[in-house]
């Protein structure tokens, strides 16, 4: 299992020169979506630690949390099946129980990879962190290693920092998309102090910030909130066509949730002058390309144009 992870370094990723603005402004992607067709990005970095920690601990059973469309489910049972380990998917939505028919194009990997499924009550998701809650899961589904909703834990964090490396110290700005905030912590930890570390929330959420600032000491980061689209997983045709366009010019697909808002936002913080003349910035993909298909689903049915 060392070797499945070993063999992907920080150093092998390489970052992608998208185009220079006005100003001498850089932009620059480094390639995460790249780490794995199936296990990629943050969530190949989240996940590292936490299945060598399971193996550690003897337990063959992954056991986590997610929604219908969640890239950290897909990833986890993507990552059981390669690394034999059983995977468990506690999922949100009881009314898919006995509905598979409904199943989304996530779940259906995952469930073609091996993961068995919990469906619970929305109510009864937000419980999810709960000691008693955990305790009951425990009881429940014996001998299971317990990660959390998105991967997003100490180890996790640990991962994340390894995203960056010596090669990236030439860069003023690294930016990512935001949704637990373990990968932002993993950056902000890993980061020189003449560096900034923007992280764009994909959540419309008051209490991001002060997640992110239990799991870092550092201050050299900001959360910038304005381009969620009114919320997790919402979009428009405005960024429909962004990412379309992008793919088209660059050749690099972005997915909806995540990176085709993060560079959405660096694109209009550029043209508003947020950031200084000669500026260097790392914009961060964090892969999520398999949500593309659910999204495209959704997108049908608005009659809203779909992501090439």
């Amino acid at each position: 299992m060392q070797d499945f992870f070993d063999k992907r370094h920080s150093n092998d990723i390489p970052n992608e020169f998208i185009t220079e603005f006005p100003g001498g402004i850089q932009l620059w992607i480094k390639r995460e979506d790249l780490l794995h067709s199936k296990v990629s990005g943050n969530k190949f970095r989240k996940l590292k630690y936490n299945l060598l920690q399971a193996k550690n601990e003897g337990k063959n059973t992954i056991l986590t949390f997610g929604g219908a469309y969640s890239n950290h489910i897909s990833a986890t049972a993507a990552a059981g099946q390669l690394l034999g380990f059983e995977t468990i998917g506690i999922i949100r939505g009881e009314e898919l129980e006995n509905s598979d028919e409904k199943w989304s194009p996530t779940l259906k990997y995952a469930a073609s990879c091996g993961m068995k499924f919990g469906f619970i009550s929305r109510e009864a998701y937000r419980e999810k962190d709960a000691e008693e809650f955990l305790g009951n899961l425990n009881t429940k589904y014996f001998e299971t290693f317990i990660i959390p909703e998105g991967g997003t834990n100490n180890l996790a964090i640990k991962g994340c920092e390894e995203i960056l490396s010596e090669k990236d110290r030439d860069f003023n700005f690294i930016c990512s998309s935001v949704g637990t905030g373990g990968t932002l912590a993993g950056l902000i930890n890993a980061a020189s102090s003449f560096q900034h570390i923007l992280g764009f929330s994909a959540l419309k959420s008051d209490h991001l910030k002060d997640e992110i600032s239990k799991l870092v000491a550092k201050t050299n980061w900001s959360l910038i909130k304005d381009y969620h689209f009114s919320g997790y997983a919402k979009v428009n045709e405005e960024l429909i066509n962004f990412i379309n366009d992008f793919s088209k010019k660059y050749k690099i697909n972005l997915d909806p949730v995540y990176t085709g808002k993060l560079l959405f936002g660096i694109f209009d913080l550029i043209k508003r002058g947020y950031f200084p003349a000669n500026s260097k910035i790392l914009a961060i993909h964090t892969g999520g390309l398999q949500g593309i298909e659910g999204m495209n689903r959704f997108l049908k049915k608005k009659k809203l144009p779909q992501i090439e």
